[in-house]
């Protein structure tokens, strides 16, 4: 059960297209505002919110030269209103230690 507002799990999403979406924009958006070559790799885990539309906790492999490294990305998006707008975009380490 969904709590609004609050922050929910969203278990077998990691692998889809919706998701996988969200997760390149994430991508290309840090990209353009950091000036940062990073290239978008998969989705590891991702959290969701209800908001006004809903905010996604999106946890996601990406290279960043020849490593490649774990961030997490705060994407929200309002479908109807054709909206979405990154957050927040952070390192959380390197892939291979997760």
């Amino acid at each position: 059960m969904t709590t609004v507002g609050g922050i929910s799990e969203t278990p077998g999403t990691q692998n889809s297209l919706q998701i996988d979406a969200l997760a390149r924009f994430a991508v290309d958006e840090h990209n353009k505002k950091q000036n940062t070559l990073l290239q978008f790799g998969g989705v590891v885990s991702v959290k969701q919110q209800v908001v006004a539309g809903t905010m996604y906790y999106i946890t996601l492999e990406a290279m960043d030269g020849d490593k490649k490294k774990l961030y997490e990305a705060k994407v929200w998006e309002k479908p109807w209103m054709n909206f979405k707008e990154l957050q927040e975009f952070k390192p959380v380490g390197d892939a291979s230690s997760a």
